[in-house]
């Protein structure tokens, strides 16, 4: 490998040399790699991935010159103010290196002389990535809101449009989106304020429904579809949120109380049992097995708040599910208990091909997204061995995360940046269960577009084709007061 990067480096300084009037010219070698952001040095990517442009904030260089080198065959040459690769160039060699790698020499010039950095690498995966992301960007707040809205992100370029914002109807809030792994033809989205309600699409229909009922603690919320598509489980909560006193935590959220149920969408029937709805614990964050015979959640014994709210760790149980008939089974299967490691765990998310299970561990609580020791950590479904993900994890908080239809790659949300605003970041994982290093969503202009932005990111999931919906419409029927009530037998 050092035989090739000093080879390397040598075709890029005569590259460089004959490329322009801008050519770099008796550089200083530095013996380290480029100051980028972001960091992308060794990370790992998809083949159709948009352009992992990058910035030198702080650096005031004024000419940036980066060559591309495949590990196959291909070559890419940038010499510009900026560092932003042309997207059909960099998807062809993308393309042509898919399960080699790229190796990038960088020098940059500054008072008129060149800097030539260590040159480095990034592999490209084998593994396909879906089409886009979906996510909820709202600025951080606890009472109050401003513009917000579910936002979709196409992954092999930097468009980004809305699917809905608060801007729609006046008052209207939104949160806890879900689509049937990853396909959005099946998608539940809640709408809270004046004009709440569940949006419920399936194959082109699309139903406002009505969640609350005489014998449930709340409507609906934190969603998961069954596999077949057929069903989708919810938790219904009694939420409230406090202050912390001290400076280095914000803000808590917790359950006085909480319980889960099922629902059938062709029906309106909601599907119940009481191993789930059980008086002296709290349950939430339903997930199905990828086989859909198993609903995994989140537990934890009730205790006064907010004497104990430190003593309350959630443990992951699951419980046997038949969808053939709706029934569930007769007994909670414990898989780790958390509450012995004094932790708490908190959105469980099983891969679709049923190997693994993701979840966050912090120290307490059920909702640990203000939380700086909250890591994420993996569950081998095979023998139920458990590990952090040390891979991905840093000193600040890791949250929200979700999987790829192929199970080779995960998105998560991570306030590692500055510690106030949480930024998606994708990873893969191998065959062998190897994780690679994790990088931040590309952006055309990163410093820029990350530096000047005030939102966070939240609850990410991968769709695997455009989300289709007609926006008038909708807000035709949010504002109709219509709804479809759900049936409680």
């Amino acid at each position: 490998m050092k035989i090739l990067i000093i080879g390397l480096s040598a075709l890029c300084g005569m590259y460089m040399l004959s490329a322009c009037s801008h050519a770099v010219k008796a550089p200083r070698m530095a013996d380290e790699y480029p100051p980028i952001y972001p960091d992308y040095v060794g990370v790992t990517i998809p083949k159709g991935i948009a352009p992992m442009n990058f910035d030198f904030p702080g650096q005031e260089v004024d000419r940036v010159d980066v060559v591309v080198s495949g590990g196959k065959t291909g070559q890419l040459h940038v010499n510009n103010r900026r560092v932003a690769f042309p997207i059909d160039d960099w998807h062809a060699l993308l393309a042509e290196n898919a399960g080699d790698s790229l190796t990038f020499c960088v020098s940059t010039r500054r008072n008129g002389e060149w800097t030539q950095y260590r040159p480095f690498a990034m592999y490209v995966s084998p593994y396909d990535i879906d089409y886009g992301l979906t996510y909820r960007r709202i600025a951080p707040g606890y009472e109050v809101y401003g513009k917000m809205g579910i936002y979709e992100r196409n992954l092999s370029n930097f468009d980004e449009r809305p699917l809905m914002e608060n801007t729609l109807v006046p008052g209207m809030c939104m949160n806890c989106h879900t689509a049937n792994r990853a396909n959005p033809d099946r998608l539940s989205l809640h709408i809270r304020g004046q004009h709440g309600a569940t949006l419920m699409q399936r194959d082109g229909r699309v139903e406002m429904l009505n969640t609350a009922t005489d014998s449930t603690l709340s409507t609906f919320t934190y969603p998961y579809w069954h596999p077949e598509g057929n069903y989708i489980a919810y938790s219904v909560n009694n939420t409230r949120q406090a202050f912390h006193a001290v400076k280095d935590e914000r803000i808590e959220v917790y359950d006085r109380a909480s319980d889960i149920i099922v629902y059938q969408p062709e029906s309106h029937k909601l599907l119940r049992t009481p191993l789930l709805e059980q008086p002296q614990a709290n349950e939430t964050y339903p997930a199905f097995a990828a086989d859909g015979r198993k609903l995994y959640f989140c537990t934890a014994d009730i205790r006064p708040i907010p004497e104990e709210y430190k003593q309350i760790c959630y443990n992951l149980c699951s419980i046997d599910f038949n969808p053939d008939d709706g029934t569930f089974g007769t007994q909670i299967d414990t898989l780790m208990r958390a509450a012995d490691r004094k932790k708490s765990i908190a959105f469980p998310r099983p891969s679709y091909d049923g190997r693994y299970l993701m979840f966050t561990l912090a120290d307490y609580g059920t909702f640990p997204i203000w939380h700086r020791e909250a890591d994420l950590w993996l569950m081998d479904l095979r023998d139920r061995s458990v590990r952090p993900l040390t891979e991905v994890n840093s000193p600040d908080t890791e949250s929200f995360h979700n999987w790829s239809t192929n199970s080779h790659w995960f998105v998560f949300s991570s306030r590692r940046g500055d510690g106030l605003y949480t930024r998606l970041y994708l990873a893969s994982i191998d065959d062998e269960g190897r994780v690679s290093k994790p990088f931040l969503l590309p952006q055309e202009r990163p410093w820029e577009y990350y530096d000047y932005s005030t939102y966070s990111y939240n609850v990410p999931d991968f769709t695997a084709k455009p989300v289709d919906w007609n926006i008038r419409k909708l807000e035709k029927m949010i504002v109709s007061h219509r709804r479809t009530q759900v049936n409680e037998e």
